[in-house]
């Protein structure tokens, strides 16, 4: 039966924060689960994101300690701080052989994969996947200029899901303003849906 594909989603963090942010919407992280979880049997929600270590407080945390509390399996590593040579101060913060490594891990047991990102090194690990038996589908936009989606993770996907058309049904309610959260838990204030605070600018692939 469809309704029990066995589906796991593998989150590129920092890419789907950029992605979001590029079409004016966020997140809403407790109705993306709930999303999948009406698609099919949600095996698994894995989120993966690079953390400063050294940072007294980091934008991101309240949204990792929500993640790991409500159903997600949150992978994390610490980023690596250089300077370029224009001497910008830059963060390297790569999370792609860790997604790898558990998609591949995982294949065997799952029908379906929902990988939410749009950088292109993911297209062997997709075709890897695809030879196990494994149906996969990539959320990203070709609806930005330029596209966040790379042409040839795109073309190798089984599926490709534009984020704008899932933004009614895992974006972030406007009415619901952060004030509510915070009645709650005043150092998480916006529970779910607090924006991941990434620097695009500073991250590196």
């Amino acid at each position: 039966m469809a309704d029990q594909e066995r589906i796991a989603l593998f989150i590129d963090g920092a890419n789907l924060y950029a992605t979001a942010k590029s079409l004016g919407f966020d997140i809403d992280y407790k109705r993306l689960l709930k999303e999948f979880q009406n698609r099919g049997k949600l095996v698994r929600a894995f989120y993966y994101t690079a953390l400063v270590e050294d940072q007294e407080y980091s934008s991101i945390r309240p949204l990792i300690d929500w993640l790991d509390y409500n159903g997600y399996s949150v992978v994390t590593k610490p980023t690596k701080e250089f300077v370029d040579s224009l001497g910008r101060r830059k963060v390297k913060g790569n999370m792609d052989i860790e997604l790898a490594v558990d998609a591949m891990e995982m294949a065997e047991h799952l029908d379906h994969i929902v990988l939410f990102s749009g950088d292109g090194d993911f297209r062997s690990l997709v075709e890897a996947v695809q030879r196990k038996g494994v149906r996969v589908s990539v959320v990203s936009t070709n609806t930005t200029q330029p596209a966040m989606v790379a042409d040839e993770l795109r073309r190798q996907a089984d599926e490709f899901i534009d984020l704008i058309h899932l933004s009614s049904k895992i974006g972030r309610d406007p009415n619901e303003r952060p004030e509510r959260a915070q009645k709650f838990h005043p150092e998480r204030r916006q529970g779910a849906t607090v924006s991941a605070g990434y620097d695009e600018d500073m991250l590196e692939d």
